[in-house]
């Protein structure tokens, strides 16, 4: 992507937004519909309640509760996804199981929830992470699957350990389709945060949005789902950054057959130094090819190429 390219479209991310809030504001305006107010009494509304009276109370309860179950279920899902990859007849056998729960909607799990655990943070916690679950781990298991057979290859001929194996083969290789399920997982953990507040809660975003709405105080109510919304852009937005910080290694490489890109991040020094033979690129070789792609396409796509050091 050129610098020119990248600067419209960051323009577009910004001038967007700005004017559809423009022209919801100017169509609002004149509304004397009491279920639609106009958008600068929701915006006095939001600063009311959210800036930052509330916050203690509600944002930074909901935010503990998604970011426990939220993590809870990488963890796991990462763990169990892994497993389940390494050893298919295991993965055969929970396949009936794992399609099973992960069919069950959400919703309908918040009356056993709190028939087995009560109405407090750990059911909710709990629905979070068990939904969240899904999505990762069946990534997870896809990305470890799918794993080039002769990065493995190469990592047993060098005698690379089982633990550095899985630590830096397998995960660094499944991390894209790793990431892929956890940016799916991020919303479904925004959205089973505020539908586990409106059952039985005393407190968090979804609680309020549902007690505004049955007292008619709709300004409240709609300052209650723009903040849902900021804060979706704001954990997508991190997400990103985190992703692309650890996703940093994929290169472009010039070679005789044209541009190719491959990932040398999760292979140790030996591997990427000897394993020439089987067409992994050595350590210079990346290096040398990454700058003479730097320098022939400045302007393209590859200017970019980051060379792990």
């Amino acid at each position: 992507m050129t610098r020119r390219t990248r600067l419209i479209a960051t323009g577009l991310e910004i001038v967007v937004p700005v004017a559809l809030v423009v022209l919801w504001g100017v169509w609002s305006s004149g509304s004397g519909n009491y279920y639609y107010p106009p958008l600068s009494k929701i915006l006095q509304s939001f600063r009311d309640t959210w800036l930052f009276s509330r916050v203690g109370s509600d944002v930074v309860p909901s935010l503990v509760r998604l970011a426990l179950g939220y993590a809870i279920a990488a963890v796991v899902a990462v763990a169990l996804g892994l497993l389940l990859a390494l050893v298919p007849w295991l993965r055969r056998a929970s396949d009936p199981i794992v399609q099973f729960l992960r069919a069950i909607p959400p919703p309908a799990l918040l009356p056993f929830g709190i028939l087995v655990m009560g109405v407090g943070d750990s059911m909710k916690i709990f629905i979070i992470a068990f939904v969240c679950l899904w999505p990762v781990l069946l990534n997870t298991m896809d990305g470890i699957s799918g794993i080039d057979a002769t990065l493995l290859d190469t990592s047993r001929v060098y005698r690379v350990s089982t633990r550095d194996r899985i630590v830096r083969v397998m995960l660094p290789a499944a991390s894209p389709q790793i990431f892929a399920g956890l940016r799916t997982s991020l919303s479904l953990a925004l959205i089973l945060m505020v539908i586990s507040e409106m059952v039985a809660s005393t407190n968090g975003i979804g609680y309020f949005v549902l007690q505004s709405q049955r007292t008619f105080a709709i300004p409240e109510m709609w300052s209650g789902i723009l903040l849902l919304g900021i804060l979706g852009y704001l954990l997508n937005v991190l997400f990103v950054i985190v992703e692309r910080r650890v996703l940093q290694y994929r290169l472009v490489l010039t070679c005789e057959r044209g541009l190719v890109e491959i990932d040398v991040s999760h292979l140790p020094d030996l591997v990427i130094e000897t394993a020439r033979g089987v067409g992994i690129a050595g350590a210079t070789a990346c290096r040398r090819a990454a700058e003479d792609a730097e320098a022939a396409h400045s302007d393209a796509a590859n200017s970019a190429v980051r060379v792990p050091r």
